[in-house]
């Protein structure tokens, strides 16, 4: 099972580091089919996927579906469906059995009072009196698969009454299940977290989401919890989702496998180095061909592509390629050394690492560091290619000079 490291900034399993590189797979225990489970399982073990994030409950905007899995009785939150959650169990043993740790989020915000979702539209929220029964079932149900627990899913935290389900469900799940992991995952470019909530929490989430106008979330919203947990481990747990398309606000579009790449980068690099999520639209919702989505909300998003398209989306193996140079380099022991950055950016970041120095480079230029090179290797790691260069270092000033790598997209120096 997973741990926390003693540098309390990443993982460990069994003994040894451990990168999480989940996918979110929100809708799996109400939409995906036994045989689809199993491709599924099988494709993202070959692209080097080790985590999947799994909402245990409906998800609110999964897509339509012609199954009909229910965690509950005569649609009764005091009577639950048995035959629902042995179902779900029996899909994490399958999961388990290919070696992928789980991440199961116990309260999508839409079940809870005077969240942003439960405002907006009508939905089926959980009683208070009936958090105990649900957990209890959800401890029976998955405890000794050892997953890492997500106390809350897409959330913010608006109320008192918000926060006492979650500090309730949380507390009564810690006790029964208290070698887990916990977690929290919050709503797109929200980092507060209330105390009840903060001391269930082995790390930290945040979700820089889906709006082309939060571009900077990535990385902003990793240094902001670093420097108010820095005894907690940090990851992005959903960054913008390739091909998820955005018409809302004005906006229009569609987010592309670069896109991912820089919103992972600039999180690892900012900080939040214990790994990563990555998420395909199509797959968080398991869109299938002739189904209907549900209405948009928020930040409006346009029609999904089946999932078995978007499982092979390409962004996912640029996140495993990533994901094997943050082994390789010791991420999980990184510090951001932004203060060596003379270009006036914030979009280059740069780290160091026991193993040297990682820049993300997202459009080309010449990248100035305040420091000697002299003796080092420079690579560049051309992203969108996966093609390397060497590259010579030229001094100038005091100032150490990398000069314009040969690719067309964004690029990952890599200084040993």
């Amino acid at each position: 099972m997973l741990k926390i490291a003693e540098n309390r900034q990443s993982f460990l399993k069994d003994g040894k580091p451990f990168f999480w590189l989940a996918d979110t797979c929100w809708s799996a225990f109400t939409n995906i089919t036994d045989e689809e489970w199993d491709i599924y399982l099988h494709i993202r073990k070959q692209q080097g996927f080790n985590v999947l994030q799994i909402n245990i409950l409906p998800q609110w905007d999964a897509s339509y579906t012609d199954l009909h899995y229910s965690p509950k009785n005569n649609n009764s939150w005091y009577d639950l469906n048995d035959a629902y959650f042995e179902h779900a169990r029996n899909m994490c043993l399958r999961a388990k059995e290919e070696g992928f740790e789980l991440a199961l989020v116990l309260l999508w915000c839409n079940y809870i009072p005077h969240t942003w979702a439960s405002d907006r539209f009508e939905t089926d929220l959980i009683p208070y009196d009936a958090i105990d029964n649900y957990v209890r079932k959800v401890h029976a149900s998955f405890t000794d698969l050892e997953p890492v627990y997500i106390i809350t899913g897409d959330t913010d935290f608006n109320t008192e009454q918000t926060v006492s389900y979650y500090v309730k469900g949380g507390t009564l799940l810690k006790e029964l299940a208290p070698h887990c992991l916990y977690s929290a995952h919050l709503k797109g470019n929200y980092t507060d977290l209330p105390r009840g909530l903060i001391q269930l929490m082995d790390f930290c989430m945040y979700q820089s989401g889906h709006n082309p106008a939060d571009a900077d979330a990535p990385y902003r919203l990793a240094l902001d919890l670093r420097q108010h947990h820095p005894d907690r481990p940090v990851i992005n747990s959903e960054p913008c989702y390739e091909e998820m398309g955005h018409y809302g606000a004005g906006r229009y579009g569609r987010f592309t496998r670069r896109d991912v790449r820089r919103a992972v980068c600039t999180s690892i690099l900012a900080g939040a180095c214990a790994g990563v999520t990555y998420g395909a639209q199509g797959i968080y919702s398991w869109h299938k061909t002739h189904k209907k989505t549900r209405p948009g909300l928020g930040e409006a998003f346009d029609e999904p592509k089946p999932w078995q398209q978007a499982v092979m989306f390409e962004g996912a193996w640029d996140v495993s390629f990533l994901k094997n140079i943050m082994e390789g380099m010791q991420a999980g022991k990184l510090k951001p050394r932004q203060d060596l950055l003379v270009n006036n950016t914030k979009e280059i970041r740069v780290a160091e690492t026991p193993c040297g120095m990682l820049v993300y480079v997202p459009y080309n230029t010449n990248v100035k560091l305040r420091t000697s090179l002299a003796g080092k290797h420079v690579q560049a790691v051309g992203l969108a290619e996966r093609y390397v260069a060497e590259m010579p270092v030229r001094e100038e000033d005091g100032v150490s000079v990398i000069g314009l790598h040969p690719f067309h997209e964004d690029a990952l120096l890599i200084i040993r």
